[in-house]
């Protein structure tokens, strides 16, 4: 196994064009976990450390744009206002070391389906700018999980950073994991109001081959908040579409058996997850209406 490490993105760009094979590594998180267990050996390893840039974030007017090595720790410090959803979900990774240690670019290019960050990407419409020696782009988040543990990057990209949008309303995250730390997730829910649209976005984590939005449940309850006048009067869900929410979002669900937890579960947890993160962020939105004398 051949160690590159550049210099600089410039550097970074041309290792990556040269040798298209070639696993990232930065925080290692993921990477030293595989190659530890054999599960992984790859031909050339392209250590990113030493370009400080990838650490690196910018709140704009209306996003944040978040390098590819930010550590979860940083988010969690430094971004809670303005990305809230995702300052949840990096509470919940692993161990402080690793939160200190890791970043959502790893997340996004090993693209497992249990990986923490990606419901909150999702439900906050994130996009992954990725970049060659050919140029740049940006991939809508919608369209990055391609299959299990497989992205839209073509062989000679690299992830230099994710936009995402600055929170217009409130966000959650919820985890099931067979205990309090340093677990896989069993499943996760992530779930973000944009008030500013009028529309509520998902994203469902470990309960499928690649990380998914319930679409059908955003359908139905941006409907329901529509037609019902919610957005307006601040009145409460009422439970009757909380649960065809729910399972709405249960329904999106394609999970597997193993020995974290089954099918059934899964989708279970799911629904559970769903319909209290839905009253959680509803009677957030509920106050903050409250307090401007919407409702």
């Amino acid at each position: 196994m051949d160690f590159l490490r550049p210099g600089s993105w410039e550097e970074a760009l041309a290792a990556k064009a040269e040798h298209p094979t070639a696993v990232p590594i930065a925080g290692g998180t993921d990477v030293m976990v595989e190659i530890n267990f054999d599960h992984r050996r790859p031909e050339y390893l392209l250590d990113l450390n030493r370009i400080g840039e990838l650490s690196d974030w910018e709140v704009g007017e209306d996003s944040v744009r978040l390098g590819a090595s930010v550590p979860y720790t940083s988010i969690m410090e430094n971004l809670r206002a303005e990305l809230p959803g995702l300052a949840l979900a990096s509470h919940t990774v692993a161990s402080p070391q690793i939160r200190n240690r890791g970043g959502v670019g790893g997340n996004l290019g090993t693209a497992s389906p249990a990986g923490d960050a990606h419901p909150a990407l999702l439900a906050a419409c994130a996009e992954v700018e990725a970049e060659s020696v050919r140029g740049s782009r940006r991939i809508p988040i919608d369209d990055f999980y391609t299959g299990v543990k497989r992205n839209a990057l073509a062989a000679d990209e690299l992830i230099r950073a994710v936009h995402i949008k600055k929170a217009d309303g409130p966000q959650q995250f919820s985890k099931v994991g067979t205990r309090n730390a340093m677990v896989i997730a069993v499943c996760a829910f992530g779930l973000a109001l944009h008030p500013s649209s009028r529309t509520v976005r998902t994203g469902i984590g470990s309960a499928a081959p690649t990380p998914v939005r319930a679409e059908a449940a955003e359908e139905f309850l941006n409907a329901a908040l529509d037609e019902g006048g919610f957005w307006d009067n601040g009145k409460i869900i009422t439970p009757s579409v909380a649960k065809q929410f729910a399972d709405l979002c249960a329904a999106a669900c394609n999970p597997i058996d193993d020995v974290r937890g089954t099918a059934n579960y899964r989708r279970h947890a799911v629904g559970i997850m769903a319909r209290r993160t839905l009253t959680w962020t509803w009677e957030s939105y509920r106050g903050t209406a409250a307090t401007e004398g919407v409702a």
